[in-house]
This record gives C-alpha cells, structure tokens and sequence, in this order.
C-alpha cells in the first residue's frame, strides 16, 4: 500500500474519528427525539402508515436486492417477511396509544408515555430488510429517533432502504434525522455508538458476540440470543399435517429464521409413519454416510459453516458430497444422540433437520428441554399434538418462551400464523439471559411515569379527563451534521448515495475498502 494512502487510513480510522461520528449523527437523533415527542397521535400515526406503505411497495424489491447481495435466502419468502413488517405490523398495533395518557380512575393513578429516545438498532445479514422495517416502525409508533446499524454483509440493501424510509417519513412530517443509518459500518466504529451516553437503548438483533457487547455497552439493551428449536410430534398428531407444517418452516427463506425447528423429536410408535410422510412432503431422509457428510460440511472448528446459511437443500448437499433432487425442501438427518457431542443437534441456519426418535413422550420432552438448555435456552420450541396434557407438560418443561402447537415454528414463533406479536426481534428472557422473554414490540420502546394519587376514601382524584398534555408539533430543522451546505433530506422515491465534500472522496474509498475486508472476515 502507498505510504500516504497507509497515513490516511490511520488518521479517518483513530478512535477520536469514529467518536466524531457517531457523536455527530446521535446529536441529530437526539434532537430529533426531542422534537417527536412533541408530535400528537394523529401526525404520529400518519407518519408510522406513510413509512408502512412504502415499506410494503418496496417489499419485492428489496427482497431482490438482500438475496443478489448476501447471497442466501428466497426471494419470494424474503418478500413475504418485508410485507409483513410494514402495513400489518402498523395495523396490529393501530389500536394501541404510546402518545396520550392513561386514566385508571379505580386505582387513581395517571400514566404519562415517556418515549426512550435515541435507539440504537443492530440489523442481521438473516433478514436484513424486514429487520429494517420492523425496527423503524416501532420507534416511529413511540416517536423515538433510530439510528440502524446493518449488517456489512448486507449493507448496500440496508443503507438505500433505510434512507428511502427517512425521506417518506420526513415527506408525511417526521422530524429531520427521526430515521438515520451508519453507512460504513465496522466493529470500532458500532462499539462507539454503543457506548455513547446519547444512546437511549440498543435493540440487538444478530450474532451473540454482538448481543454480549451491547449488554456490556454500559447503555440499556433489548438483546436476543440463538434459537435451536426442538420440535415434538407424538402419536396423537395429524402426521401428515406435521410432516408438511415441518417442512414448510424449516424450507422458508432456506430456514435462515432463527425461529426455524432445529431437531425434530418423534415417539418411536410414529416414526416410520413420519418419515413417510416427510418423504412426501419433499424431504430427503440422509443415509448413515450422508450424515456424516453433512456433519463435515456444516461444521468445521471454528463453529457453523456460514457459507451454508440461506442455502437451499440440493446446494448444501451437494457441497457435502452428495446428491439430491433438485425440488428436495429440507434434509433429515437422523441422530442418535442429543447434545454437546452430536454436531446436527446444534442450530443450523440452513435446511438440515435433525432426527430423534425418543421411546415415549416422556423421553421426547426429556431430549427437547436437553437440547435447549445446550444452545438456544429461551427462544422457542414446537409440537405437533392434539393432547392437551402432553402440550401443557412440554411447555413447562422446555425451557423456552415461545412454544408454537401445531404450526410452522419459524412463522408461527415470530408472531405470523399465531396470535403472539408480531416480530423480528424475539426475547430469549431469564433462560437466554436476555432481559426480556416476550417477542419484542413498540411497547418495550416506552416507559410510563405514573401519578399516583392517595388511596384515602375521602381523598378525590382530579378530573384529568379534561386535561391534556402539550404536544406543540415539529421544531423547524435539525442541528447541522457537520458537513457545511449539505442536507440529510432525500426526495420521495429511491435515494441517491449521499453527497460528500471532495477533499472527503479518498478517505472515504479507504473506509469502503476496509469495510469489505471487514465484510469478508465475518464470511470466514
């Protein structure tokens, strides 16, 4: 490298450069939150259905663009996920009011909605785009600013469709900087947002180091750790229904949700019935050999093999070492043993389902809470039973706090095809050592400060009914964000790359090299 690139590369990369940065943008999101909590419920959710609608026109779009960029997933299951975090997502919550206060006249008391503020929101390379849109919305529904830091795997998707919501939302009214994005992202660089006290929370959505840091940040985190979703089918189910339930889930988006059946756990009476109707269902059941295989390929001795995550089920066997047919949705890939020292009982982003088959229902819980409480403690769990007694003793002994019965797990744990929340971003609680064990939703993004008034008999509560609270609207424009003559604001549509000063053209190529580099080591 030249000698005076190497000089340049040392001055835009100190650790005072990146503080500048993120200072900067969370100064603008700061003052931008200021601004929003001075907005009513209607400019609120006029603003939250702009950015919805948009999100929903630009669902196959972005969809194309997260798959030709990451190079894993399904394009029309990408769609799907992006359509359903913009206007249902709005519409699930419509009824909900983060905006006004609550009267509780029988208890006295007066809730008044404190939004957090600044959210700071890591997005995953897994689902880039719907994670973009369910982060924003949320905020928005509370009236924070969010600054979203995407994944450098998919960056290029993130970064256009993150600055195409802010424009429509700062076109249905949305305070300047209300949405903005780290275009160039590094690890330093996401340590120093992380850790700045402008910061209000960190919504971390991808790999555990990277929950782990934000928990460690000093700033509040609503983390998520990795699933592993055991799946129970017993002798009451409706086999053929499991069997296509199963593999649904575990085939969509090539099972890249972290919510997708890990190891399926079926009672020995079944079992052959199962494997049928799996079979049918377009799964290929693995050989002794073919197992082995896939345990060489999936995962080596730094972990999982992530150029296998995303891909579909003819692909990742044939980089095994095998063929397939080529429609083939998923590969069962029956095991012995759970645990630690059976490789294809871990979580595997990809279509490979595990296989057990347990002597009772008994031992089929027994096998689902073990595997669980070896990776992906609290996130979610699966059966296939029409036994009310048997689903109830599976839910209190796994140790997982979502637990779908009789639907596909990857869309049912995440809030579609049952009736938990919607979410891209779901709480592995206690278990997962995370903070929360709900899926998460606007309501974590606002506090309340509660006026309390005595519980005397005589003692008469004020009649607040008549009270309101001061929602003045928009302040007229952001703080500069340091560069001089430059506007943040895009036109309605798809924006263009931001404009930059010349003398900042060759520090700039140099952070794009770097973050490729960057990019090309989390791929190892």
């Amino acid at each position: 490298m030249d000698p005076q690139i190497r000089t340049l590369v040392d001055i835009s990369d100190t650790p005072a450069a990146r503080r500048s940065t993120a200072e900067i943008v969370l100064e603008r999101a700061r003052w931008a939150s200021e601004t929003f909590r001075r907005y009513g419920r209607e400019d609120t959710q006029r603003i939250v259905d702009a950015v919805a609608e948009a999100a929903e026109e630009k669902a196959a779009f972005y969809a194309e663009w997260a798959v030709r960029e990451t190079g894993f997933g399904v394009v029309e299951h990408k769609t799907i996920k992006n359509r359903l975090t913009s206007k249902p997502l709005a519409d699930h919550y419509r009824s909900w009011d983060f905006v006004n206060p609550r009267i509780d006249a029988d208890r006295r008391i007066v809730e008044l909605p404190r939004p957090a503020g600044v959210v700071f929101a890591l997005t995953p390379s897994t689902n880039p785009i719907a994670t973009v849109n369910f982060k924003t919305l949320i905020s928005l529904m509370t009236r924070n600013a969010v600054v979203l830091s995407p994944h450098p795997a998919a960056r290029e998707c993130c970064v256009h469709a993150a600055r195409y919501l802010a424009s429509v939302a700062e076109e249905a009214g949305a305070p300047e900087a209300a949405i903005q994005v780290v275009e160039r992202p590094t690890i330093p660089l996401i340590e120093e947002y992380m850790r700045s006290d402008k910061t209000d929370v960190i919504l971390a959505t991808g790999g555990n180091a990277m929950v782990r840091a934000a928990y460690s940040s000093s700033n509040p985190a609503i983390g998520v750790g990795p699933g592993n979703a055991p799946v129970v089918v017993d002798d009451t189910a409706d086999l053929r229904k499991a069997a296509e339930r199963i593999v649904e889930s575990k085939s969509f988006d090539n099972s890249i949700l972290c919510t997708n059946e890990s190891v399926l756990i079926a009672v020995e009476s079944i079992a052959g019935s199962l494997v049928r109707e799996l079979e049918k269902a377009g799964a290929h059941i693995c050989s002794e050999d073919e197992c082995d295989l896939l345990r060489r390929y999936l995962f080596h001795e730094r972990g999982f093999n992530v150029e296998s995550v995303g891909r579909d089920a003819a692909w990742v066997a044939a980089e095994a070492g095998f063929k397939v047919p080529p429609k083939t949705r998923i590969l069962v890939a029956p095991i012995q043993t759970i645990g630690f020292g059976e490789k294809l009982s871990r979580e595997k982003l990809c279509p490979v389902l595990g296989y057990y088959v347990a002597r009772t229902i008994k031992d089929a819980i027994a096998q689902a809470r073990a595997l669980l409480r070896s990776s992906g403690a609290g996130h979610s769990a699966a059966i296939h039973s029409r036994n009310a007694q048997t689903i109830l003793d599976f839910g209190s002994t796994v140790e997982a706090y979502r637990v779908v019965v009789n639907a596909p797990c990857s869309q049912g744990a995440a809030g579609y095809g049952t009736y938990l929340a919607p979410s891209f971003t779901v709480g592995t609680g206690y278990f997962g050592r995370s903070s929360i064990g709900e899926n998460i939703g606007p309501q974590h993004l606002v506090h309340w400060t509660r006026i309390a008034h005595s519980s005397e008999p005589g003692e008469a509560m004020a009649a607040f009914e008549t009270a309101r609270m001061h929602l003045q609207g928009p302040l007229p424009k952001a703080p500069s964000d340091g560069v001089p003559g430059e506007t943040r604001r895009e036109p309605l549509g798809a924006p263009s790359s931001p404009r930059r000063r010349d003398d900042d053209a060759m520090r700039e190529e140099i952070r794009r090299i770097i973050v490729e580099e960057l990019r090309a080591a989390l791929k190892e």
